[in-house]
């Protein structure tokens, strides 16, 4: 606790404020897009309601980030087990309190006297982060070992099995394997093993396809199948108004809270899933790449801290939230325009959702934690024992 509180009064030095005055302009930004979004007729006034929660989620996440940035890397390390512990008690509370709130995936916890609801999954990818950079961290000598590509798949398998087993979320659960490639290519795991694992999934590919549902089947094939609702008025119904709405801003935009689809509410979670495809109407060519920039200009940072870190898991835990970020804003704007399976996921620090929000600050602080230390500094406590 005294090392926290130190490091935690020493944040104004040694935190990354470059990475979270992006994080902070991009919150603005979004926070102008929701105000629009929400001002449609279909929100019953309501838009105020969102943007208040948006800036109370904002505010909590900057303060998640100063939170991570202050805890050294190492004292998760050496509380991996309890990290496990935690995301499968937190998935398995989906059982008595999960609630779909409206999107189809039992996603969400409605606690009782808990005046908010909390998606475990977005929780649980900070944890995930932390989990991956320890177990490679341990065998970071033999890192393409079968013993490590055994150890790092376990816990993958575990977390994506519960998730989805729990909540049918796929497209959180897919985060999850981004950050396992993301990781293990960066952290030098032999491509052998990404040959065998591709291999692996072109054999399994036809047995798991029987699982999914037909509306699960039908959102991929609409990518390939022209011949799948070619009206578009069922499956290809959203991405058909939204690449609709995404280029009808053309270069400018009709103008914030003057787009003619956005604000007579034909575009479905156009606050959420869909903003990028609003901001597109409003904003036009240039508000979308404006976006893609600043989106950017936060990865783009996670990387360069990670590729200046001395210490070999802190690098990792900066790849690991690169990735993370890499996957859900091209997902998001590749469900947009029509060349990625619809599988609701949001645009990081730009959509509307408080869980996202806060997580997405915390997994950033841990980036900014490593550019305060970007070396092992467990010899100022004591010496490790061998793991």
């Amino acid at each position: 606790m005294r090392r926290f509180l130190q490091e935690l009064k020493e944040f104004p030095k040694k935190g990354d404020w470059i990475l979270l005055i992006l994080c902070l302009v991009i919150s603005g930004f979004g926070l102008v897009a929701i105000a629009s979004a929400t001002s449609a007729d279909k929100f019953g006034g309501n838009g105020l309601r969102y943007i208040i929660i948006q800036l109370a989620a904002t505010l909590m996440g900057v303060a998640a980030y100063v939170t991570m940035s202050s805890i050294d890397t190492e004292t998760f390390s050496e509380h991996r087990n309890t990290m496990v512990v935690f995301n499968t008690l937190l998935l398995l509370m989906l059982i008595p309190f999960g609630t779909d709130n409206n999107t189809g995936n039992r996603s969400w916890l409605d606690i009782p006297l808990i005046p908010f609801m909390i998606q475990p999954a977005e929780i649980c990818k900070i944890t995930y982060v932390l989990i991956m950079a320890s177990v490679m961290n341990s065998y970071q000598n033999r890192i393409s070992h079968p013993r490590s590509i055994f150890h790092m798949a376990f816990h993958l398998v575990l977390l994506v099995g519960l998730n989805m087993v729990l909540s049918k979320d796929a497209g959180v659960s897919l985060i999850f394997v981004f950050i396992f490639i993301g990781m293990a290519f960066t952290g030098g795991v032999s491509l052998l093993w990404f040959g065998l694992a591709a291999s692996a999934i072109v054999v399994a590919a036809p047995i798991l396809w029987q699982f999914l549902g037909t509306h699960q089947k039908n959102r991929i094939m609409i990518l390939f199948d022209p011949t799948i609702d070619p009206l578009g008025i069922n499956e290809r119904y959203h991405t058909k108004i939204n690449l609709m709405s995404l280029t009808g801003g053309g270069m400018s935009g009709q103008g914030l809270f003057n787009g003619n689809r956005t604000q007579s509410g034909s575009l479905f979670a156009q606050h959420t899933d869909y903003i990028f495809s609003s901001m597109g109407e409003e904003m036009g060519f240039i508000g979308c790449v404006l976006i893609m920039a600043m989106e950017f200009a936060i990865i783009v940072r996670c990387i360069w801290v990670g590729t200046r870190c001395q210490d070999y898991m802190r690098r990792l835990v900066c790849f690991g939230a690169a990735s993370a970020m890499i996957f859900q804003v091209m997902i998001n704007v590749g469900m947009c325009i029509g060349v990625m399976p619809v599988i609701g996921l949001t645009l990081p620090l730009i959509s509307y959702g408080g869980s996202s929000v806060v997580t997405i600050y915390a997994m950033l602080g841990l980036v900014s934690g490593a550019h305060a230390r970007p070396q092992s500094q467990s010899h100022e406590r004591y010496i490790q024992p061998y793991r």
